[in-house]
C-alpha cells in the first residue's frame, strides 16, 4: 500500500473513531441482488484493505434455498475463493445500528486480480465504459415497490395494514403503525438519495423513490435501499419483500427505471425541442434499442419464476413490447417533461430484479439502439394490452432465458463468462420449480383424483 493510500486509510479510520464506529460491515451483491457481507472490526480494517476478505466464489452460485448450482468455476473447480476488498469511498454509518458503518466492496479473482466474472457491480461498470466510449453517460432514477408483511396466527405471513383503495396515500389510514415514516427517516440518514414515499396500490404495499444520478451510483443506492428496507422490517418483527407477486389476490411490485444520458457539459442528450416528440435522435434510438432487446431484457429485469405471474392485461405491468407518450400502459413510457427532465421510463422490471443487472441491461440495450440508429415504431395511443398492435414479451422465465442466450449483441456486451453463469444459475431455478409439487396442485387434484 502506497504512502498516499495509507494516509487515506488513516483519514477514514480517524473519522470512524470520531463517530464512535468500531465495526464496518463490508457488503456486495450476489447474482440475485441479495447483500452478502462480513462485519470487520475497525482495527482490522487495514488488513482487510491490504489482503482482502476471502469468500467462496460459489456464493454467486448458491440458490435462495442453499443449494450450490453447478456453475463453471464453482463446484467443478473445487469451490475456490474470491477476494473482497472494501471500498471506503462508500462508507456510511448505519442509522439503526449504533457503532456500525457499512461500505460496498469490489470482488476480484485472487489469481488474476481481475473482477470476478459473476460480479454484478463490475458488469455494470463494463457496460458503462462501453457507453462512455460512444459519448454517453447514462443517468438513472430508480423507483421500487415492496410489500410489508406481519406474522399471522398460523405461523405464516399476511399483508400489513391490508386496506384497499389507498393508492397514493400517506398517514395512518393505510399505515397504522407509521412504518413508512420510520423507514423514510432511517434511509434518509443512510444518505442514499431518498426522495419521497407513499402507500401503493395494494394493501401493505409501499413505494419509495430515489433521486436520479449517474448509473453506477443509482445501482449502488438501489441495492443499499433494498437491503435497508428488509433489515428495518426485521427490526419491527415484520417481513419486507421485493418479490414480484407475493399474493394471488393482489398485484405485483415494480422496479421502474428512468433513463437519460448526459454529455461532457452535463447536458441532457435526450432533449431536442425540434426533434420528433421533443426527443433527440439519441433518445429515439435508445427507445428503439430497448424495444428490440426487450425479450432478453426480461431475463434480467424479470428474473424469477414468480416474475411472470405479475404480467397480464389490466395489471399496469407491461406484457407487450411497446412505447407511449406519458402512457402507463406501455412498456416504455416517455414522461411529459422535456429539457433537463427528458427521459424514458422502462416499466418492464419488477422489484425482485438485481439493481446492477437491471441497469446494466437497460443501458446496454439503449446503447445498442443508439449504435443501430433505428427509429422506434409509432407510439401507443390509448390504453394498451392489444396483442394485435405489439409483440408479447416472454411469459415465463425459461423463454426469457432463451431470448437472452439468442441475443448475441446483448450477450457480447455482458461477456460470455457472465452470460453463461447467469443462464446456468437461472435455468437451474426453472428446473427446480418444475419438479416441485405446489399447494395449488394438491388442492386441485388430491381430493378428486
Amino acid at each position: 500500500m502506497s504512502d498516499q493510500d495509507q494516509a487515506e486509510v488513516r483519514r477514514h479510520l480517524d473519522r470512524l473513531a470520531a463517530d464512535g464506529i468500531d465495526v464496518v460491515r463490508v457488503t456486495y451483491p450476489d447474482l440475485i441482488g441479495t447483500d452478502r457481507a462480513r462485519d470487520v472490526l475497525v482495527e482490522e480494517l487495514p488488513r482487510a484493505l491490504e489482503h482482502g476478505l476471502a469468500f467462496c466464489r460459489a456464493v454467486y452460485h448458491t440458490s435462495p434455498q442453499g443449494d450450490v448450482v453447478p456453475v463453471s468455476g464453482g463446484l467443478d473447480a473445487g469451490l475456490p475463493d474470491v477476494c473482497v476488498r472494501p471500498d471506503l469511498t462508500t462508507l456510511v454509518a448505519l442509522p439503526w445500528e449504533p457503532g456500525v458503518a457499512a461500505c460496498l466492496a469490489d470482488v476480484v479473482d485472487p489469481a488474476t486480480g481481475a473482477p470476478a466474472p459473476e460480479s454484478p457491480r463490475d458488469l455494470l461498470r463494463s457496460v458503462l465504459e462501453r457507453c462512455r466510449e460512444h459519448g454517453l453517460s447514462p443517468v438513472v432514477g430508480p423507483e421500487l415497490e415492496y410489500f410489508l408483511c406481519e406474522p399471522d396466527q398460523a405461523g405464516g405471513w399476511r399483508r400489513y395494514g391490508n386496506t384497499p383503495g389507498v393508492v397514493y396515500t400517506a398517514g395512518l389510514r393505510a399505515d397504522p403503525d407509521n412504518h413508512l415514516l420510520r423507514t423514510l427517516r432511517q434511509v434518509r440518514d443512510l444518505r442514499i438519495g431518498v426522495l419521497s414515499g407513499n402507500h401503493e396500490f395494494d394493501g401493505g404495499q409501499f413505494e419509495i423513490n430515489l433521486l436520479h444520478s449517474e448509473a453506477l451510483s443509482a445501482a449502488d443506492r438501489a441495492f443499499r435501499f433494498k437491503a435497508a428496507v428488509k433489515e428495518l422490517a426485521r427490526r419491527e418483527g415484520r417481513l419486507a419483500t421485493f418479490m414480484a407477486k407475493p399474493f394471488n389476490d393482489a398485484g405485483g411490485s415494480g422496479f421502474h427505471l428512468h433513463l437519460s444520458c448526459s454529455d461532457a457539459e452535463d447536458r441532457n442528450t435526450f432533449d431536442d425541442p425540434s426533434g420528433a416528440y421533443g426527443l433527440s435522435a439519441t433518445a429515439r434510438h435508445a427507445v428503439a434499442g430497448v424495444l428490440a432487446h426487450a425479450p432478453a431484457l426480461a431475463a434480467l429485469l424479470n428474473p424469477t419464476v414468480n416474475s411472470y405471474k405479475r404480467f397480464g392485461p389490466d395489471t399496469l405491468a407491461p406484457w407487450l413490447i411497446d412505447w407511449g407518450l406519458d402512457n402507463r400502459s406501455a412498456m416504455v413510457r416517455i414522461p411529459p417533461e422535456r429539457g433537463a427532465g427528458a427521459r424514458l421510463e422502462l416499466r418492464l422490471g419488477d422489484a425482485s430484479a438485481n439493481p446492477y443487472l437491471a441497469i446494466a441491461a437497460t443501458t446496454a440495450a439503449a446503447l445498442l439502439g443508439v449504435l443501430a440508429s433505428e427509429e422506434p415504431p409509432a407510439p401507443l395511443e390509448g390504453y394498451g394490452y392489444d396483442t394485435a398492435k405489439a409483440a408479447v414479451l416472454p411469459m415465463e422465465l425459461s423463454a426469457a432465458l432463451d431470448a437472452l442466450e439468442a441475443d448475441t449483441a446483448l450477450a457480447e456486451l455482458f461477456g460470455k463468462d457472465f452470460t453463461a453463469s447467469y443462464l446456468t444459475y437461472k435455468r437451474n431455478e426453472v428446473e427446480r420449480f418444475r419438479r416441485h409439487v405446489t399447494d395449488w396442485e394438491f388442492t386441485e387434484y388430491a381430493y378428486h383424483l
